[in-house]
């Protein structure tokens, strides 16, 4: 049985159960006001729907329950299915409401015996939706809190995106001159069979850092993806390091039947509703937006990781300090033996780094526009994108490199130029 299908099957059984018991009591229903018959016509165009704004609209129907206020609570649930008619886990709140005034609600989606049979796994993935949204919002970073991943931003890097897998949650920040700024979360659904993808075909969402690399024109797609598609960069270097396979994860809508999708519902992208999705569309850019996608967030304040970027920023300026100098063998000191840059071994890239010293004929290397991100499980990683510019040269290459700790020592094992 299809989603909607359901909820449509569990709203029927809510209002068909209040009838009966009021009915066999000899109850009434509370009395709605007289709706008089208007002719049809064509309704004013309806404004657009503002990011996170149904989900606020069912959290506080879930605050007037909480308060005991259901007549109120029943008025915005009422009023937010007939403005969100796709709004699967609302149009079960509601129903819930009508059944209550009936009988005691014992839990979120309860239905009759029967109903609740032949959806069990559609009504499992309601309530548990359900219960990812109230602690989301029982559970907010502290305020200033950034993920840990986040060591430094450069001016280019205005937007920033972190997904905890956990939580069923993406984090949108703003890059301003004071630091990161949370500007809002979202609810999002990951791959069926959960997260840490490793190979092609798994059902599962990869955990790490990545980018956007495209901005996918919804008329080039199908509805399925709803408003859009933002494709990253999987598998980056450090995923192809360890073997892992597989392409074309996503941060995308939902089709037009759907205004989210369960937590775990994907083939491997995450996935948001699309007035969400719009937000993130209208705020990243290609190449420079960083997504981490982690497992369970670990938020820090930004004094917190300042030490280590100051130690990681010590190891940056000396690799440039010995690209400056001339010296290739001092150069490869800050390179990892099984270095793979596009497929070429340190051996077959030493020329291109050769070639770079002498078309800098001895002038200095300034490092612009740095950002670090670090991420670590198994090993520890750092992300580093820069514009590498010769002294006297008005720019230069956008390169992308990724260190691995070894020991005491970081060394490169990916390096290429990104622009």
């Amino acid at each position: 049985m299809k989603r909607a299908s359901l909820v449509l099957l569990c709203l029927s059984a809510c209002l068909l159960t209040a009838g009966s018991v009021a009915a066999s009591q000899n109850l009434r229903p509370a009395r709605q006001p007289a709706r008089p018959q208007r002719p049809a016509i064509a309704r004013a165009p309806v404004a657009p729907v503002r990011d996170g704004e149904a989900e606020a609209r069912l959290i506080e129907v879930y605050k007037l329950i909480g308060q005991a206020r259901g007549h109120e609570a029943m008025a915005k649930a009422e009023t937010l299915v007939r403005d969100h008619p796709n709004f699967q886990l609302a149009q079960l709140v509601y129903g819930d409401l009508l059944a209550s005034r009936a009988r005691p609600v014992r839990a979120i989606g309860d239905v009759p015996d029967a109903a609740a049979r032949t959806g069990a796994l559609m009504l499992a993935e309601l309530r548990e939706e359900s219960q990812l949204r109230i602690r989301a919002l029982r559970e907010k970073p502290p305020a200033g809190a950034i993920p840990a991943q986040f060591l430094q931003l450069s001016p280019r890097n205005k937007h920033a995106i972190a997904i905890d897998a956990s939580r069923a949650r993406l984090y949108l920040f703003e890059n301003t001159p004071t630091g990161l700024k949370l500007l809002g979360d979202y609810y999002i659904s990951v791959g069926k069979s959960g997260i840490e993808k490793s190979a092609e075909g798994d059902l599962r969402t990869p955990l790490g850092v990545y980018f956007v690399t495209s901005n996918l024109d919804p008329k080039s797609l199908k509805d399925f993806y709803g408003a859009g598609a933002l494709p990253i960069n999987y598998p980056n270097p450090y995923d192809l390091r360890r073997g892992k396979t597989g392409s074309g994860i996503w941060l995308h809508g939902t089709p037009p039947a759907q205004f989210s999708r369960a937590p775990k519902a994907t083939d491997g992208c995450v996935v948001l509703a699309n007035p969400d999705l719009q937000r993130i569309i209208s705020t990243v850019e290609i190449r420079t937006t960083p997504v981490v996608i982690a497992q369970t967030l670990h938020w820090v304040t930004p004094q917190t990781v300042q030490p280590d970027s100051r130690r990681f920023a010590d190891t940056i300026q000396a690799w440039r300090s010995a690209k400056a100098s001339g010296d290739i063998a001092r150069v490869l000191a800050f390179y990892s033996p099984d270095f793979s840059g596009y497929g070429k071994t340190l051996a077959q890239w030493t020329p291109e780094l050769r070639s770079e010293i002498e078309k800098a004929h001895g002038r200095d290397v300034a490092l612009k526009e740095l950002s670090y991100l670090r991420w670590t499980d198994n090993a520890d990683t750092m992300i580093v994108t820069f514009d590498e510019v010769i002294a006297g040269a008005r720019a230069g290459a956008v390169k992308r490199q990724y260190w691995m700790r070894q020991g005491a020592l970081w060394k490169i094992f990916f390096e290429g130029v990104i622009g």
